[in-house]
């Protein structure tokens, strides 16, 4: 099994910045893609960024311009770091990991436990 442990969400105003991390563990052979999804209340999840292992990188719209996002093939660790923060930015922040696993069934996809970003007016 593969777990994946958020961290750095919390409380911020609009304009300012907040770094999320999200570390991968357990019987991993590669993670080809690592990414970030939002749910906000009452809406449904929806794609952040996400970063291939060649760190080839896809963003929402909504956050171009704004968040980056990056990742440490070594510590199978992906970072999300936002700017410009604006309230619709509030919501809870879910890890994703696909790879391949050293156990069976080889092909897995992990999600984090949610991390929770409040961005205040």
């Amino acid at each position: 099994q593969v777990q994946l442990v958020e961290s750095g969400g919390g409380l911020v105003q609009a304009g300012g910045s907040l770094r999320l991390s999200c570390a991968a563990s357990g019987s991993i052979l590669s993670i080809n893609f690592m990414g970030w999804y939002r749910q906000a209340p009452g809406k449904q999840r929806e794609l952040v960024a996400h970063i291939t292992s060649t760190g080839s990188t896809k963003y929402a719209d909504s956050v171009k311009g704004r968040f980056t996002i990056s990742r440490d093939n070594a510590k199978n660790t992906v970072y999300l770091q936002m700017s410009s923060l604006k309230p619709e930015d509030t919501a809870v922040y879910y890890c994703n990991a696909e790879g391949i696993q050293t156990i069976l069934p080889t092909d897995f996809t992990s999600w984090g436990q949610g991390t929770q970003v409040t961005v205040s007016s």
